[in-house]
């Protein structure tokens, strides 16, 4: 694959030239819509990429390429950086030897998310520089200063990235050639590298120095634009709200803030003091604003009605005019569902059929929960499905008790189902519990990527596949059945029944390929053959 520059190309896409070009040694990561196409398009230009079980294992191996004075990329969907969360945390206190940036893809108005978490939050808590691209051009640019920075203060940095700049496309253009890969080596420094307490508590220092210092230097740095305009209103914003306040009051002066943490005080002091009336136009969180105001500096900031969802031009209209009435309500559109040959749908119309509690997880198969199925009460996060559901079991009157089941994917299961096994192994309820879990042979809700138990890395080349019921019999389960629910939804009736009935722990998996990905996994399979 090759992007030409100059041609219409994604945020995402944009990303990935830039890491190929500003040499970056691994790609890693888990599938997460907004943030999948990152890592693919990586790999297809040739870079280094790989999928791990989640993010934070993700996160983990890229601080490993970056202890060894390499470059790294890490890219999740906003809420696996949750799940990423313990590593990040630390890695700001011991710093790097490399570079090593974190693609966190929001989700502002959970398109396709079970919430719009704001992560500029996790730059402030974590202690880590953020930046913010509006477009596909900027997610380029801005993608090869983190590199550097990263580089310059031997700190990982936040890419945040959201829906509409992952996946819009607009012209890019190269701005400097191509980087060499910095040679791999490791340089052993133990007080730096091993969060005792002892190390920590200085280490901790260093890093209040080392922000400060980038705050002092983001005040001149050049990334961040004063755009002159008519003194009687000036908008501090950032992201793609840029874009949209851009066209809604173009006659307002600007300041457009590239890296929104630390933030570059000094620069938006000197803005605010240069016009009348002085307004953050900002998505989500009023973070911005907040940040601002705290130090001191007057300006105005949205409603809490528009806190919630994306901005566009008439929404931002409506802020710059102070008009807090109640927003006409969005159109109605067709509700998502499965697919009409989904093998899932056998097993949610027998739960359905047995009115049992479903704990169900993050998934394609979440859509269970929607009409005409609903057939799943209880959604949270990833690998939540086993927690949950163990805790019914353990409370429940033993007639509610009995009709508890988790219900959990494939990949999912990887992710973070490993760990729930292993807790209703260790604290088993007394009525037992079962656990379906629903084999599909692919990541199907992020677009069919592959994952440790598809035998297959993330370009489909030949992989060491862990088999699920190995695991789960490994792991002390009496009963492990394997099942084509799809095709014998009687027997998988039958066999749900009569482990519903017991006393003692039950894994039942579900196993069908994906209908939209069955032909793919037949020609990678034939191709790994031969």
């Amino acid at each position: 694959m090759s992007i030409d520059v100059g041609s219409l190309i994604s945020g995402d896409e944009a990303v990935a030239l830039a890491a190929l070009d500003g040499g970056v040694a691994l790609g890693t990561g888990y599938p997460g819509t907004p943030s999948t196409e990152i890592l693919e398009t990586f790999n297809d230009l040739g870079g280094k990429a790989q999928w791990a079980p989640n993010e934070k294992v993700a996160l983990e191996v890229a601080v490993g390429v970056a202890f060894a004075e390499a470059r790294a990329l890490v890219t999740m969907k906003h809420v696996g950086l949750n799940v990423a969360a313990d590593v990040l945390f630390t890695i700001a206190y011991s710093g790097i030897d490399g570079a090593l940036v974190i693609v966190s893809a929001d989700d502002p108005g959970a398109s396709s998310s079970q919430n719009e978490q704001d992560n500029r939050r996790y730059a402030v808590a974590a202690a880590v520089p953020m930046f913010e691209p509006a477009d596909s051009q900027e997610a380029y640019d801005l993608t090869l200063a983190a590199l550097e920075l990263s580089h310059r203060w031997q700190i990982p940095v936040l890419l945040r990235m959201t829906t509409r700049v992952c996946h819009s496309k607009s012209i890019l253009k190269k701005r400097q050639p191509p980087r060499p890969a910095p040679t791999p080596s490791f340089r052993r420094d133990i007080p730096a590298r091993v969060m005792v307490p002892a190390h920590a508590r200085p280490a901790h220092r260093r890093l209040r120095h080392k922000l400060a210092e980038i705050a002092q230097w983001n005040d001149t740095c050049g990334l961040n634009a004063v755009i002159p305009g008519e003194k009687s209103l000036g908008i501090i914003t950032s992201g793609v709200a840029w874009l949209h306040a851009r066209e809604a009051a173009p006659a307002a002066s600007f300041l457009k803030i590239a890296i929104t943490y630390p933030l570059p005080m000094q620069l938006i002091r000197r803005f605010a003091a240069g016009v009348q009336h002085c307004l953050v136009i900002e998505e989500g969180d009023p973070y911005l604003a907040e940040a601002i105001s705290a130090a001191g500096i007057p300006v105005g900031s949205k409603s809490e009605n528009f806190r919630f969802g994306e901005l566009n031009v008439t929404r931002v209209r409506r802020i710059v005019a102070g008009d807090d009435s109640l927003e006409p309500p969005p159109l109605k559109s067709k509700p998502p569902e499965l697919c009409p040959a989904c093998p899932y749908r056998g097993p949610f119309a027998v739960l359905r059929k047995l009115d049992c509690i479903v704990s169900g997880d993050i998934g394609c198969y979440t859509l269970g929960a929607l009409p005409p199925l609903e057939a799943m009460d209880l959604q949270l996060c990833m690998g939540a499905s086993l927690g949950v559901g163990l805790g019914l079991r353990h409370v429940l009157p033993e007639e509610q008790a009995r009709r508890v089941v988790s219900v959990i994917g494939d990949s999912t299961f990887m992710h973070s189902g490993l760990t729930g096994l292993a807790e209703m192994v260790y604290n088993p309820p007394p009525t037992g519990h079962v656990l379906i879990i629903l084999d599909n042979g692919t990541t199907a809700m992020t677009g069919r990527q592959e994952h440790p138990a598809t035998g297959r890395r993330l370009d489909h080349s030949p992989a060491t596949r862990l088999r699920i019921e190995d695991i789960a019999r490994a792991l002390g389960v009496p009963h492990v059945d394997v099942i084509d629910a799809a095709g014998h939804t009687d027997e998988f009736e039958q066999l749900l029944r009569r482990r519903l009935a017991g006393n003692e722990l039950a894994v039942i998996i579900a196993r069908k390929p994906c209908i939209l990905a069955a032909g793919n996994i037949r020609s990678y399979e034939r191709g790994s053959a031969t």
